[in-house]
């Protein structure tokens, strides 16, 4: 008996259900209005007839440029995309666009324009003649370069690209004109735009090629993510076949295979893929259902399911209000909008689709207009209470939301069940008003828990501690006496600056600033400053780190031959002024004496008359004394002995 297996990820992408449900949502609306307004898509929606020609039987037109559609007519953009000509064009017409580019290709159109603007060469990887390519290239005033082959590649002759992708190409085709690119020396910024859904879609194509006899990809002539499917699994399946319904099917080659596989394009249509496979179950497989089986499942059909109970089933239909769910009996099952959790902002269609695999709890079996009312809330609102109670027992941490301010603290929720969070464990800090959290997603401890009650209560403060206390020992562990480490001026005391290493406090004594001498530490340092220091001491016990920033330069005695010589003359500033002389600072931590005798040629009695503390000096070095740390300068050595006499005359 043959067996039919088709490919995990098949049929309707993304961006493809977008447009179509988009579609349908202009026409509903349309129908309720008194004076019905005409609507086109341009170009075909998809590259799927049986999509299209139902599309046109309800009186959805195509047009190929906003030009053909008047003021105050409707105009959906498909997933596609189109270029920005075409927005400018509908705007100054005055038509109402709806856009329903895919996701994945608006964001290439960002990319392009935006690179387009900073003067790039745009390069797009894919075929000129596809929809989605005219559509991102009119995103860089049509000036990009459109490669689809090895051979167009090699014709590129700017030495510096911005390359981008058609979404359904295969991934060999970019690697194959990168690697060209790199041959040809030129500088490459790449993004792959190859969605994801296409991968998966080709990735799956290819893997079940590989394992049965015969293939049917079912799409559109014209899709050409279809094609790309057909020539995928060609190459690993000889008995490979592209159809577009039932109609196309080779039963007869068909028959003689026992492994078939199934795969779709990106808008090829469900009810179409499940057509061609029942057709083929019929016609190739001879499934039949017996009795036995065909009576159990009417008395399925017939026993009502009864309140409390947890059903499965399947999406019938979804509408904003209601999921319509096939449970296999004679009622179908209710799920109203009130008993699904959805997010802010968030819709039943976000969260469901026909075909759906669904369980709900059973409220009531009869709604009061024939159905089963079932809920969501109902079946989770249990397991909601066991994980906080695990929580709870194991110490773990939970998200929940702050939805309000109460007297002494908030309500937050943790998917259906409420706690209550007091001020005093919203946070680390003192809190007065709780306004800034409502609405914030938080992560919290589970303190109390009385599940009789419905109450329980949370704490973002043991959280915050525990992150803190963590990150505060990893600090702690990473760091080292003698190590350097960089860290930030915080603040200042008369006795020193502390610096923020992170997440922790050391303190850098006024003594380990500098070399020299400094009445305060804001002579050297500026609150913000990101300085590297030496770690002199640690005591983690008692939270206290002392840090050294004059020992990341060397002593200045200690290189002295270095940079000091006899007979050089240096400049300096008067520190101090004695009897006997004057002290001139030619680096912090490094003083020359300037004796009396050799202030001026000149004999001076009074010192203070001829020099003034902070005055700028130069001096010639006449002894380096390395032993007893002392330099003995000469000022009159550095000046003109007439100029002096001059002077005093």
């Amino acid at each position: 008996m043959a067996e039919i297996i088709r490919a995990e990820h098949s049929g309707f992408c993304f961006g493809v259900r977008q447009a179509i449900e988009k579609t349908e949502e202009q026409i509903h609306l349309n129908e309720k209005l008194e004076k019905k307004r005409k609507i086109y898509t341009c170009g075909p929606l998809i590259h799927n007839r049986f999509v299209t020609d139902d599309l046109k039987a309800r009186g959805v037109g195509i047009i190929e440029s906003p030009e053909e559609a008047e003021p105050g007519d409707i105009v959906i953009v498909r997933s596609h995309g189109e270029t920005k000509a075409f927005f400018d064009e509908s705007k100054r017409r005055k038509l109402t666009v709806v856009n329903a580019t895919c996701p994945f290709v608006e964001k290439i159109h960002q990319l392009v324009h935006g690179a387009w603007q900073e003067g790039k060469n745009i390069v797009i990887v894919g075929d000129k003649h596809h929809p989605e390519v005219i559509g991102i290239n009119g995103w860089c005033a049509g000036q990009g370069i459109i490669v689809g082959s090895r051979e167009e590649a090699e014709a590129v002759t700017c030495e510096k690209v911005f390359l981008v992708c058609q979404t359904t190409i295969q991934k060999k085709l970019l690697d194959d004109i990168v690697a060209v690119f790199e041959e040809k020396h030129i500088l490459t910024e790449i993004y792959n735009t190859i969605c994801n859904a296409t991968k998966e879609r080709q990735e799956s194509c290819k893997n079940l090629a590989e394992k049965v006899d015969a293939m049917v990809i079912i799409g559109g002539k014209n899709s050409s993510n279809t094609g790309k499917l057909y020539e995928i699994s060609k190459k690993k399946c000889k008995n490979s076949f592209f159809i577009e319904n039932i109609r196309d099917l080779p039963l007869k080659q068909l028959r003689k295979c026992n492994r078939i596989g199934v795969a779709a394009g990106a808008s090829t249509p469900e009810c179409v893929i499940k057509e061609v496979i029942a057709n083929m179950s019929e016609m190739i497989t001879n499934e039949k259902i017996s009795m036995e089986d065909f009576m159990d499942e009417i008395d399925a059909s017939l026993r009502l399911p009864r309140t409390g109970e947890i059903v499965d089933g399947k999406v019938h239909q979804v509408t904003e209000k209601e999921v319509i769910v096939n449970m296999g009996c004679k009622k179908d099952g209710i799920l109203p909008v009130e008993e699904v959790t959805l997010e802010e902002g968030q819709k039943l269609t976000d969260l469901f689709k026909e075909g759906d695999e669904i369980q709900a709890k059973v409220v009531k079996t009869d709604d009061g207009d024939g159905g089963i009312l079932l809920s969501k809330k109902k079946l989770e609102i249990n397991e909601h209470w066991n994980e906080i109670n695990e929580a709870l027992e194991n110490k773990s941490i939970i998200s929940v939301k702050v939805v309000r301010q109460v007297n002494g603290g908030v309500i937050a929720a943790y998917k259906e069940v409420t706690g209550f969070i007091p001020l005093s464990q919203l946070s680390d800090k003192f809190v007065e008003n709780a306004d800034e959290f409502i609405g914030q997603t938080m992560d919290v401890r589970v303190s109390r828990v009385d599940q009789k009650r419905g109450r329980v209560v949370f704490s973002r403060k043991i959280v915050l501690t525990e992150e803190k206390q963590q990150k505060i020992a990893a600090i702690w562990e990473g760091l080292h006496v003698d190590d350097i480490v960089e860290g930030t001026v915080m603040r200042f005391t008369d006795y020193g600056a502390f610096i923020d290493l992170g997440g922790i406090d050391g303190l850098l004594h006024i003594s380990e600033i500098s070399w020299g001498k400094l009445k305060h530490p804001q002579e050297v340092l500026q609150i913000g400053d990101t300085v590297k220091v030496k770690i002199l001491a640690m005591n983690e016990e008692k939270g206290k780190i002392s840090l050294g920033l004059k020992q990341t330069v060397p002593e200045p005695w200690s290189v002295i031959d270095e940079t000091y010589q006899i007979g050089q003359v240096v400049s300096g500033k008067v520190v101090q002024i004695k009897e006997y002389g004057a002290f001139i600072e030619l680096e912090p931590g490094l003083d020359g004496l300037v004796h009396i005798s050799e202030v001026a040629h000149k004999r001076v009695t009074n010192i203070a008359d001829e020099l003034s503390i902070g005055q700028d000096v130069n001096a010639k070095i006449l002894e380096i004394d390395k032993e007893r740390k002392r330099i003995s300068l000469s000022i009159k050595e550095t000046l003109d002995a007439e100029e002096t006499v001059s002077e005093e005359e």
